[in-house]
């Protein structure tokens, strides 16, 4: 067999094979959507006559109920933009979380103020009310 000859078994090898995954995952994706409208036929059947003396439903009701369900409570966002949002939020979070601990530097300001601060803004007080005067006093 010549090399040509074998890519071409392999890519055809390839397609067929891919052919045939996406052929049995629909089958399987049909199957699963009918067995949840018999599930939900049953659930519906079982409870709502009893709990709310409604009539039962056949399949294909149930089928649209579910269809009519996803229309409009919608088809689910499986998109990025969720997950960034989710990640955005959670550094938020960290962002509010450092500003806790930064309060912790202030847990010791009312001790401070009254000891030194208090004598500290009178000094600088009255050193603004001397240069104050030494300017009027310059300008006479």
């Amino acid at each position: 067999m010549e090399p040509k000859e074998r890519y071409y078994e392999k890519r055809v090898e390839k397609y067929v094979t891919k052919g045939f995954k996406i052929f049995f995952a629909a089958i399987f994706f049909i199957g699963l959507v009918l067995l949840a409208g018999y599930v939900m036929m049953l659930l519906w059947n079982w409870l709502m006559p009893d709990l709310f003396g409604l009539t039962t439903i056949g399949y294909w009701q149930a089928l649209g109920i579910m269809l009519l369900a996803k229309i409009i409570f919608g088809f689910g966002n499986h998109s990025s933009k969720k997950s960034n949002y989710k990640s955005k939020k959670r550094h938020s979070s960290d962002r509010f979380c450092r500003t806790k601990k930064e309060f912790s530097k202030w847990q010791h300001y009312d001790q401070f103020w009254k000891e030194e601060g208090e004598d500290a803004y009178n000094a600088y007080l009255e050193r603004i009310q001397k240069e104050k005067s030494n300017e009027s006093a310059q300008e006479n």
